[in-house]
Order: C-alpha cells, then sequence, then structure tokens
C-alpha cells in the first residue's frame, strides 16, 4: 500500500503527462499500476485515450477527486499544478523519479499537501508489497 494523507487505501491516480508511447515511463508506470489494481485517470490534453482510459485536459476536468496525483512533466510545469491541485483541494502529490522542484514542494506542503518528490510510485510500489 501507498502512503497518502487522504485515504488508507488509494486506489485512483491521476497521471499527469501519461504518454501513450509504450516504452515512455509514463506509460509502462502506469500500466504496472493499473495491474495492481489502481484506477488510472491520464491527464494529456493531446491524447483522447490512453491504456484503455479516456484523458482529460486538466484535474478539474476529471469526473473524480484522485486520491494520488502522480506527475510526469518538467519541473517548470509543478508550480502550475500544485496550484491547480491547491484549488480542488487534492490532498496527495507525487512527483516521479528525476523530477525537482523545491519551491513547488514548499507551496505545496505550506499548503496541507503531502508530497512524495523524485520517486518512483512504480517502484515503491514494488517494495512496499515485497516486505
Amino acid at each position: 500500500m501507498l502512503a497518502t494523507t487522504n485515504a488508507q487505501n488509494p486506489r485512483t491516480i491521476a497521471v499527469i503527462g501519461l504518454s501513450e508511447v509504450p516504452s515512455r515511463p509514463s506509460h509502462y508506470v502506469s500500466a504496472y499500476m493499473q495491474q495492481h489494481g489502481y484506477k488510472i485517470y491520464p491527464v494529456n490534453p493531446l491524447i483522447d485515450e490512453v491504456l484503455g482510459e479516456k484523458s482529460y485536459a486538466d484535474l478539474s476536468d476529471l469526473p473524480i477527486k484522485p486520491d494520488i496525483v502522480n506527475v510526469f512533466r518538467l519541473p517548470k510545469f509543478i508550480p502550475a499544478i500544485v496550484e491547480e491541485m491547491i484549488q480542488l483541494k487534492l490532498p496527495d502529490l507525487w512527483v516521479q523519479q528525476g523530477i525537482i522542484h523545491l519551491e513547488a514542494v514548499a507551496r505545496a506542503e505550506s499548503n496541507g499537501i503531502h508530497v512524495v518528490m523524485d520517486r518512483c510510485i512504480m517502484i515503491e510500489h514494488r517494495r512496499a508489497t515485497i516486505t
């Protein structure tokens, strides 16, 4: 189980920057999470569908409030994502491995958002299920 502040058993993940290209980390990490029982909500305005799920232009278009927002975007996009999360009162942000934006993380945390940064959700899920 992944640690989050809003749910003992998170089951929904909004994936910002989910690619339809199978060799991209956003795709195979999301496919892995989907195969392990998580409902994936792609957030990518450039595609209509990926992994059998409708894609949404942004977080505010989602039909639900996801348990986790998982980000596969360049660091320069993180501040705007944090602002949208603050407006929507989404409490859990996961910023994938290799993506770091300390100011955005500080802003998120000061607004009550739990942040995991520079870590892969798939790797952490595998670790949690092995132990």
